[in-house]
């Protein structure tokens, strides 16, 4: 518009409006994180899947302090898992990332860092689903299969970005709340076993503490309660792979390595720190 020229009221208007609905179209998917509403509306964001089957799946590693600790743990109860790592921190830490893999365990994509996207930024969404995915892809040998936001927070770029990188979005049924200061074992155990419905739960947990402290070790050590409870139950426990949870068809390829956040991405939209 030319400068001389006021902005008129149905101009104000339209645009106003097509603000509205991009902010609409980017945090309305958020909702999907309300454990009711996805239990009831959309039970396969939630993972509930194989009947007889609980998928154990574990966020924001791999970090050497802790993760270690998780796989010692399942190797002794001969259990594998799905870890959700974070891109930047597999970059940090690969030959972890090739440890989790070796042991038998499932490589998911957490994201490149642990962000709450409020703002629409379609660029950056797309980046760090993509770089994370192509992380676990360098480090695994295989393209991974299920994508799970920061804080469960699926905004619509996150959405479309995972479609695109051929990612299916996974939440969870139950969590342990095992991040929090007073977490205890016990807590931890109670708080998972009164969210299982017995319908294919997916499980998630923690096996690394961003605060910085040892808030992973209430979940660490109720681990072989939880798991002997539920196989005395007559459920077997594993991956998401063997949930019965089949990633969408149709998806495109994920995007190549000139993608992925790093130094080259345009600061308006690169990667956090």
């Amino acid at each position: 518009m030319h400068p001389g020229h006021p902005i008129t009221l149905p101009v104000l208007r339209a645009s106003l409006a097509a603000t509205a609905l991009a902010a609409t179209a980017h945090i309305a998917p958020a909702g999907t994180w309300l454990p009711g509403l996805r239990r009831t509306f959309l039970p396969t964001l939630t993972g509930l899947g194989d009947p007889d089957h609980v998928a154990l799946t574990f966020d924001d590693g791999p970090d050497p302090r802790s993760t270690p600790h998780f796989l010692d743990a399942l190797d002794g109860l001969d259990t594998r898992a799905t870890f959700f790592v974070m891109g930047e921190r597999l970059a940090e830490h690969p030959e972890l990332g090739r440890d989790i893999v070796r042991r038998g365990h499932e490589l998911a994509v957490h994201g490149w860092t642990h962000s709450r996207p409020w703002l629409p930024a379609p660029g950056r969404d797309l980046r760090e689903v993509s770089g994370a995915a192509e992380e676990v892809r360098r480090i695994s040998g295989v393209r991974p299969r299920w994508y799970r936001p920061p804080y469960g927070i699926l905004t619509g770029g996150r959405w479309a970005a995972a479609r695109r990188c051929g990612l299916r979005p996974v939440l969870w049924s139950a969590w342990g709340r095992d991040w929090t200061a007073d977490a205890t074992p016990k807590g931890v155990l109670e708080t998972v076993r009164g969210q299982l419905y017995g319908v294919g739960d997916t499980i998630l947990l923690h096996d690394a503490d961003l605060s910085g402290s040892d808030r992973w070790r209430p979940a660490l050590a109720m681990l072989p309660e939880l798991v002997g409870g539920l196989r005395a139950s007559g459920l077997t426990v594993g991956p998401l792979a063997d949930h019965g949870l089949v990633p969408h068809a149709g998806a495109r390829k994920a995007p190549g390595p000139s993608e992925r956040p790093g130094p080259a991405a345009d600061t308006a939209d690169a990667a956090p720190a």
